[in-house]
């Protein structure tokens, strides 16, 4: 059993809308596969010490954000972390929809994209 402190970091941008509601989602799957460990970005950007230390270890960084605005990547810019893979949902023609759930069938193809590209980028960086 590998020890999830060697695992990279997910940290998503769990908005209230559509896409960021995806990226929980996406996060959550890869914390529950053992890809990487989910952590609370609302922490990082509220300077919760204990999250910040965590953020800021040295661990290779996931960031999955649902749109253009990119709050996870920024939660982590605060601290001067840069995500080693960051996966912007509408790039991957995710469309935010306020008060509105995620499509399921979306998210599967979004997760093996991401699972592919996660291998990829953290084994090659």
């Amino acid at each position: 059993m590998t020890d999830r402190r060697e695992l990279p970091l997910v940290y998503s941008c769990s908005g209230c809308s559509s896409a960021a509601q995806m990226t929980n989602w996406l996060a959550i799957q890869l914390d529950r596969r053992g890809v990487a460990e989910m952590s609370c970005i609302a922490g990082v950007g509220g300077d919760v010490k204990s999250l910040v230390r965590k953020a800021t270890s040295g661990r290779r960084i996931i960031a999955i954000d649902g749109c253009a605005l990119e709050c996870a990547r920024h939660c982590l810019d605060r601290h001067d972390v840069t995500p080693d893979v960051h996966h912007r949902l509408s790039d991957d023609g995710v469309r935010k929809r306020l008060g509105e759930d995620f499509d399921p069938a979306q998210a599967q193809e979004v997760l093996d994209t991401l699972l592919e590209r996660v291998e990829t980028e953290l084994k090659n960086g």
